[in-house]
């Protein structure tokens, strides 16, 4: 597999070994020896797996002060524009973010560590996208961002997007109380 570094330490895009021929393909999603070589988490307790439309925009979302969650995501069918935001309190970094394109094609995945809000956009028709999270949801740590906030300045692809009402009611990362934030431990 292949480790690509983006624009924020500790989020980073993974390329695994594909595996094809004439009748198809073969690739390990996930495997604990080949990640721990590399840092990255060995060990998930939750897979999620969501199916959405051409223009739906689910995140920004990061569970604080309980339970933070690292996401290893992929996308099965489809294509999605991917993003982390650093949300860690005195992170260099903070407010900043990094962007993937994920595709059944391109077969990515993209790592966000804890401290890091996630989301994504559907760019295809529709779009099989799934999760490992390092832990489990937890409905009273359970944070949002918006996703039009200035200050993350994020250029999404795409202008009309479908939100749930919890994500178009998010606040921006300014109205955010600090004890709802994690704090960068460098």
């Amino acid at each position: 597999m292949k480790v690509i570094e983006t624009t924020l330490p500790g989020c980073v895009a993974i390329e695994p070994a594909v595996h094809g021929d004439a009748r198809g393909f073969f690739y390990e999603g996930w495997n604990a020896e080949r990640f721990g070589e590399h840092g990255l988490p060995t060990r998930f307790v939750q897979h999620n797996v969501s199916r959405s439309q051409r223009g739906v925009l689910r995140g920004l979302h990061y569970q604080w002060p309980s339970n933070p969650q690292g996401k290893l995501v992929s996308v099965l069918e489809g294509e999605v524009y991917d993003v982390a935001v650093d949300v860690r309190r005195g992170s260099p970094t903070f407010g900043r973010h990094a962007a993937v394109l994920l595709s059944a094609v391109n077969k990515r995945h993209f790592w966000i560590p804890e401290g890091f809000a996630h989301g994504f956009l559907v760019l295809s028709e529709t779009a099989l996208f799934t999760y490992l999270c390092t832990a489990p949801y937890d409905r009273a740590s359970d944070n949002s961002l918006r996703w039009d906030d200035p200050q993350l300045a994020i250029d999404w692809p795409l202008a009309d997007v479908s939100l749930s009402a919890k994500d178009a009611d998010a606040p921006l990362l300014a109205d955010v109380a600090p004890e709802r934030l994690p704090q960068y431990v460098p």
